[in-house]
């Protein structure tokens, strides 16, 4: 191996190496059984923060206009306890929050049926502590998913 390769892969990084040494990664969610893409498939960061975003937006503003006086310290909180509670019950019992819905997504159980309302409080108590939703694994399924055993999929 010559040094330009070397440096090249360590650059690159580990997942590159392996793929030009001959592992075959797979796509995502393929070793959930998920199809590539469409319909059912793993649903790609940029939506997944779309949705985050429009949820978030909306508990901003039920927090601002219905909880507080005003803008402040205080807001924030009640925005994160409203946020808590929609997609604990959204998620528990229909599978998506608003934001979900428009962006075109839906949690599952890893089973393939609904979500539960159990499954819905403890992916919705690890999404509002943030740094389990900030570990992925290969499939693009973030800790909070993995410990609540749910998939975040299209429709």
């Amino acid at each position: 191996m010559d040094k330009r390769q070397a440096i090249g892969s360590w650059l690159s990084g580990p997942r590159e190496a392996a793929e030009q040494a001959g592992v075959d990664f797979g796509y995502r969610g393929e070793q959930l059984g998920l199809p590539e893409s469409g319909p059912g498939s793993i649903a790609r960061p940029g939506r997944r923060f779309g949705a985050l975003a429009v949820d978030w937006g909306l508990c901003m503003l039920i927090a601002y206009g219905l909880l507080t006086d005003g803008y402040g310290q205080s807001t924030g909180n009640w925005a994160l306890l409203v946020f808590f509670v929609l997609n604990a019950v959204t998620v528990g019992t229909v599978g998506f929050t608003p934001g979900r819905r428009l962006f075109g997504l839906r949690v599952i159980a890893e089973d393939g049926g609904y979500a539960r309302p159990l499954r819905g409080l403890v992916r919705s108590a690890l999404l509002c502590l943030a740094v389990p939703a900030l570990v992925w694994d290969r499939d693009g399924r973030g800790l909070h998913d993995r410990l609540a055993r749910t998939i975040q999929v299209r429709i």
